[in-house]
């Protein structure tokens, strides 16, 4: 039963990330570390969103925006171990209320105008973008945010950027697994996990072709909103605790 809530809750994250081209691990963070603990939670969530961005890559291929996509993936994996450092070095709340902090700054950043609006545009936007997904991804699986302000903007078509995104998160994954090992769980339960990931993936896909554009959009941010919330969230009751 444990194991069929699981495979439900990374279909649905699946879903959801092809669709809006983030947010898988924000969805399964929940019932990842509610099953497997904090620290097992965050480490099979991150290996199931290698899995998702190595499934959902080739269905979106066509559409994939190769300078934004390396530019922002160069950027991300060289902050990655700063990221790292951090984690290692701040109180878990302080650690939260800066994550929640920078996502908060990369969003609005796109509706203040003028020059604060011109720093998430061209190459040198997504190198900024790029550092600090880099850096918020290493240190909590959260770095959609900084992603969802760039290419909002940036004025980034939303199918082009749900199919780049995936490159982008394939890279920021690998390191992260590379930097926080495999989980400890059977290999058997590791691959009825991948296998729901990558169905929700293919259905996601499928739902591409259905889904406004601008819902997708909605969508996308609506996610990243909710991720610096419940971060926001958990600093507040860390600090308070």
């Amino acid at each position: 039963m444990i194991l069929l809530f699981a495979g439900a809750a990374a279909a649905v994250a699946a879903v959801i990330q092809r669709l809006t081209g983030l947010a898988f691990v924000l969805v399964l963070i929940g019932p990842a570390v509610l099953i497997y603990g904090a620290v097992e939670g965050v480490t099979v969530a991150v290996l199931l969103s290698v899995v998702a961005a190595l499934v959902a890559v080739p269905s979106g291929w066509r559409l994939i925006d190769w300078p934004r996509t390396l530019w922002l993936l160069g950027a991300g994996i060289a902050a990655a171990p700063f990221g790292v450092l951090v984690t290692r070095v701040l109180p878990e709340a302080a650690l939260l209320l800066l994550i929640a902090g920078l996502g908060i700054i990369a969003l609005l950043t796109p509706r203040f105008g003028g020059p604060a609006a011109a720093v998430l545009k061209g190459r040198r936007g997504a190198l900024y973008a790029g550092a600090t997904a880099g850096f918020l991804h290493a240190s909590s699986g959260l770095s959609g945010p900084a992603l969802a302000a760039y290419a909002l903007g940036d004025r980034w078509e939303q199918r082009r950027f749900a199919a780049s995104a995936q490159v982008v998160f394939l890279g920021y994954g690998a390191v992260s697994v590379l930097l926080r090992g495999l989980p400890a769980e059977p290999a058997g339960e590791m691959l009825v996990l991948s296998t729901c990931t990558a169905v929700g993936i293919v259905a996601g896909a499928a739902l591409t072709r259905v889904v406004p554009v601008r819902v997708a959009r909605a969508m996308m941010l609506s996610c990243a909103w909710a991720g610096i919330a419940v971060t926001l969230v958990r600093g507040v009751l860390a600090l308070a605790g």
